[in-house]
């Protein structure tokens, strides 16, 4: 009898990159599809959340998320950091029980802004300071910010407030009414676990401990639990040791799966894009170490402000800054060991950048 060929890294990066870039679907059924979509407010040359939806929904357009959110079953909120998630999730994580209590003044401020917001329907945060005028405060990242913004933020990561819509980029809040999950705390920590497995595997084990510990962001309630979902995890989970190195995925794929050939496609892909949003698992799929660096200070770049990883075939070879200027779209395109010199790469990239000009289209 024969033995089964072990996985290599060259079967890991093919599943990577096949299993999340599925065939383009609705926008609500690619949500579903990734679990969780993460948001980011720089727009250089569009928000984060778009670029990583741009390649998963039919003819999706820059800001589309944001002008159809309030008809999607859809909610802003954290997991393992902050995005866009199904509102199913929500029962995973509600109510959620912030690390730090409030004082007993700061539950009296809470409980009469739920009040106002309650009684006159989605109130933009200019409404709510027009009625509740609670002076200044230091935010975290030690500036000054708004009370009543700081104080909403807070309402919303407690579940008290939801995110209605927003308007010119800010948060419309409404009250939020959360559904009743029946499943224990280990149960939802199990089905947490499995979200961000199904995200972002293949996994070395390193990295799907890391990303437990962010869940403790979203789920700051459960990280007992999560450690222990954890454990099962290492322990239960199909696996391949590689160079030192334990990997892994979810028990119904199979990385050496036929089905994930690549595509002869270059796709520009978001920094946090499920594909390179773990720094560690990227370097060892692809030999390199990307950074994001839009806060990094010029001199000190090496990639560039929102440089976007380049993805050719199921290799990341390189990446690009884009520009607009005048209805143009500029490029700025590095390569770690010169530009593919596969044939069909230089009509590829072309196409890829025409696809981002139409994507940005409501943008120009």
């Amino acid at each position: 009898m024969s033995r089964a060929k072990p996985v290599t890294l060259s079967d890991l990066r093919r599943h990577a990159v096949a299993r999340t870039l599925f065939r383009p679907t609705t926008l609500i059924d690619a949500i579903r599809r990734l679990g969780f979509v993460q948001a980011d407010p720089i727009r250089a040359p569009a928000r984060a959340q778009d670029l990583t939806l741009r390649h998963r929904v039919r003819d999706y357009r820059a800001g589309d998320l944001e002008r159809r959110y309030p008809r999607l079953p859809v909610e802003e909120d954290a997991l393992v950091n902050y995005g866009f998630l199904p509102r199913e999730h929500l029962a995973l994580m509600h109510p959620r029980t912030a690390r730090r209590p409030w004082d007993a003044d700061t539950q009296r401020r809470a409980a009469s802004v739920l009040a106002f917001i309650r009684e006159q329907g989605p109130s933009h945060p200019k409404a709510v300071q027009a009625a509740f005028n609670h002076g200044r405060t230091t935010n975290a990242w030690g500036g000054q910010s708004n009370a009543v913004t700081h104080l909403l933020d807070g309402m919303h990561y407690r579940g008290l407030l939801r995110v209605a819509r927003r308007e010119a980029g800010v948060r419309v809040y409404a009250v939020a009414a959360h559904a009743d999950d029946e499943r224990s705390p280990a149960e939802r920590a199990a089905a947490l676990l499995r979200l961000v497995l199904d995200k972002y595997a293949p996994l070395p084990t390193r990295s799907l401990g890391q990303l437990v510990s962010h869940l403790g962001y979203g789920a700051p309630q459960l990280q007992a639990e999560l450690r222990v979902a954890l454990a099962d995890a290492r322990r239960q989970l199909p696996s391949a040791t590689i160079d030192g190195l334990t990997w892994l995925w979810p028990a119904d794929e199979n990385p050496r799966s036929a089905r994930h050939a690549p595509a002869d496609e270059v796709r520009l892909l978001a920094p946090f894009d499920p594909i390179v949003w773990d720094r560690l698992r990227l370097e060892l799929l692809w030999g390199w170490a990307y950074r994001f660096e839009a806060y990094t200070p010029a001199p000190r770049r090496r990639w560039g402000y929102y440089a976007l990883p380049l993805l050719w075939r199921d290799q990341v070879v390189g990446w690009a800054n884009l520009s607009l200027r005048q209805g143009q779209l500029l490029p700025e395109v590095g390569f770690i060991a010169g530009q593919p010199q596969d044939a069909g790469f230089t009509t590829a990239m072309d196409e890829e950048l025409q696809r981002m000009h139409q994507f940005l289209a409501r943008e120009v």
